[in-house]
């Protein structure tokens, strides 16, 4: 959530950016230099200072506005609470998987059967869960990390392993680009952080390629879900016969 400290940073940045000192938008405003110092150090002004500071620097609020919501930290991981909203509905979770994926309005409605209006309404809950933010004309910006992860005991992964698990694991992995790897084997304890970084910097690749190639005609591109997994683990069946 943006606050005035937010605002009056993104204001102080414009300034820089515009090469304009607190004395030239004193006299744009028609206030002392003084004033002009107090009211960006101490955030307390009104709206219509801001909307005469945007005026000073030929900016549009919105802008200032989208700018300021730009800069807000970006989330590596949901709340219990805002999973279990996504996972409560099926199609706004279809919606939240695509939208992580960037996909567009149009996509979505073309790939799937949902209607434009169910598709907005789910994006607009979405903007209240805080995955993204609605901007107009139905665009979003994604308010997810690239480093984003679904929580290991939360609710969507709780789905996954309750209801897709069987599914995806069903395939025979051998159509073109397509591989399952089961590999077992004792390492130092030391050294296993290590696989993981090296596992969690192939999904980022994989994520960033999908980015890369959305300006690709659809014919040429094909989707494909990775997933990456590394833990402590026996097979209960041969733990049981440990000696």
């Amino acid at each position: 959530m943006s606050t005035t400290a937010d605002l009056v940073t993104a204001l102080k940045k414009e300034l820089k950016t515009a090469q304009m000192t607190y004395a030239d938008l004193a006299t744009k405003l028609g206030v002392a230099e003084s004033s002009v110092k107090r009211m960006l150090a101490k955030g307390d002004m009104p709206l219509s200072r801001v909307d005469a500071i945007c005026r000073a620097l030929k900016l549009d609020f919105a802008e200032l506005a989208r700018r300021v919501a730009d800069a807000q930290p970006l989330l590596a991981e949901l709340t219990q609470q805002q999973e279990q909203a996504v996972v409560a509905d099926k199609k706004l979770l279809l919606v939240a998987i695509c939208v992580l994926s960037q996909w567009t309005l149009e996509q979505i409605t073309t790939h799937y059967r949902l209607s434009e209006a169910e598709c907005i309404t789910c994006l607009a809950q979405l903007d209240r869960i805080g995955i993204i933010e609605l901007r107009p004309l139905n665009r979003y910006r994604l308010k997810l990390a690239k480093a984003f992860r679904w929580r290991p005991h939360g609710p969507v992964m709780q789905f996954f392993r309750e209801d897709v698990v069987l599914d995806y694991y069903s395939g025979g992995f051998d159509g073109p680009g397509e591989g399952l790897l089961l590999v077992h084997g004792s390492v130092s304890r030391s050294l296993a952080p290590l696989f993981l970084e090296r596992l969690q910097r192939v999904a980022q690749d994989f994520a960033q390629q999908h980015l890369a190639d959305q300006k690709l005609p659809e014919e040429a591109r094909e989707a494909y879900t990775l997933v990456l997994g590394m833990r402590r683990w026996e097979f209960a069946a041969f733990t049981a016969l440990r000696r």
